[in-house]
């Protein structure tokens, strides 16, 4: 990304361009050249994709997995970065690497660089990096949190995956029915009201009520927009993105998933951190962001409980954090000190068990999705239909 920053050095001033990955690494190179920085107008990407630096503009997840190739093939740090750097196409990516390649080579570690850009590298990434670098063991952390990754990746996509057919059912089963109030009940009333004849009264309202559809199209058409307006606006607004999806998992059966799910990735991060080498106390505390904040104020009092000489099983059973599993196999792991490695069995427990709910529930959802849109439009056609079927019986 390219600053233009107002600067003054060597009595005069002027207004230079620097390429940086933010705006405070773009002081720091002004101020290494000997410029003083005054102002900054403000930033141009160098394409589309780099209008900022951030989590999204940046492939977390395949910057660790090249990452950890290329130290596994013998590369050191500076030359893997180095590699990574000269491949990279994407301007706002390639501008992050270059700024971490010049503070490596300035002789900072790879932790304290990485922590200079939070919004890319969250906490867990960054702390077990720096327990990576005390053990000089990092190409198994990275594959640790590559794992972590891609796991947690495999359940969002099965997620995705199970949500696409039924709300394609829902939009599908949405739009007919809409054609058939607005266009087609519109027709049958008019036939309706020629032949003088009394109608049932379900039919009288699905009549008047497709009649004030035709009535009003532009106000229809405007409902219908400003509502596919706000979903498009509250899926791609984080904030209010966040808010529906906790709104939905507030639901009585999703609940108890949900927080099955969030202690699963509790127990993978708890899992990375122990085995980076970093102490239990202070790995609770690193993880507590994962939980909701009722668990978060539970795990508080599960770390204390820690802290005071309490088992971590016990002190995690007590605050509601451990399921029966889980249970069974922390008290494994506390006698065989192999702590760790229970957590991620834990956690690889319960994901195996969430995505096999997923797959039933999706096999659940969608035959009753269908069975309630053929009932809808069922019941529409039907009540269109009910006038002729009264008559023809008065006939016979």
């Amino acid at each position: 990304m390219q600053f233009q920053l107002q600067v003054q050095g060597a009595g005069r001033r002027q207004a230079i361009a620097i390429e940086a990955a933010s705006e405070a690494e773009a002081i720091r190179q002004a101020a290494r050249n000997g410029w003083r920085v005054l102002a900054i107008a403000g930033a141009q990407a160098d394409a589309p994709a780099a209008a900022g630096v951030s989590k999204h503009a940046f492939p977390l997840l395949q910057f660790s997995q090249e990452l950890l190739a290329l130290l596994e093939a013998g590369l050191n740090l500076s030359e893997a970065m180095a590699t990574l750097h000269n491949k990279e196409n994407r301007a706002g990516a390639k501008a992050t690497l270059a700024a971490i390649l010049r503070t490596l080579q300035q002789g900072k570690s790879f932790s304290d660089t990485l922590a200079d850009f939070p919004a890319i590298f969250p906490e867990l990434y960054i702390a077990t990096v720096h327990a990576a670098e005390r053990s000089g063991n990092l190409p198994e952390a990275l594959a640790r949190f590559v794992g972590y990754q891609l796991q947690f990746d495999a359940i969002r996509k099965k997620l995705v995956a199970a949500a696409i057919y039924p709300s394609m059912l829902l939009l599908v089963g949405t739009l007919v029915t809409l054609f058939l109030l607005g266009y087609v009940v519109p027709k049958f009333s008019v036939v309706y009201e020629s032949s003088g004849r009394d109608i049932p009264w379900m039919s009288q309202m699905l009549l008047g009520f497709g009649q004030s559809l035709a009535a009003h199209p532009l106000l229809c058409l405007a409902a219908l927009a400003g509502a596919v307006g706000a979903l498009v606006f509250a899926a791609t607004n984080p904030s209010m993105r966040q808010r529906l999806i906790l709104a939905v998992l507030r639901l009585p059966v999703l609940s108890e998933k949900a927080a099955e799910f969030r202690l699963a990735r509790f127990y993978r991060a708890l899992s990375l951190l122990l085995h980076a080498g970093i102490p239990l106390s202070k790995a609770l505390a690193m993880v507590s962001a994962m939980l909701l904040p009722g668990q978060q104020g539970q795990l508080a009092q599960a770390r204390r409980a820690v802290q005071e000489g309490l088992p971590f099983s016990a002190a995690l059973e007590q605050n509601a954090l451990a399921t029966p599993v889980a249970q069974s196999l922390l008290k494994v792991g506390e006698n065989t000190g192999r702590l760790g490695d229970m957590l991620e069995r834990s956690a690889k427990f319960h994901d195996e068990e969430f995505a096999r709910w997923v797959d039933w529930a999706s096999r659940l959802l969608e035959p009753v999705l269908m069975m309630f849109i053929g009932v809808v439009i069922g019941g529409v056609v039907v009540l269109m239909y009910m006038p002729i079927f009264e008559l023809a019986g008065s006939l016979s």
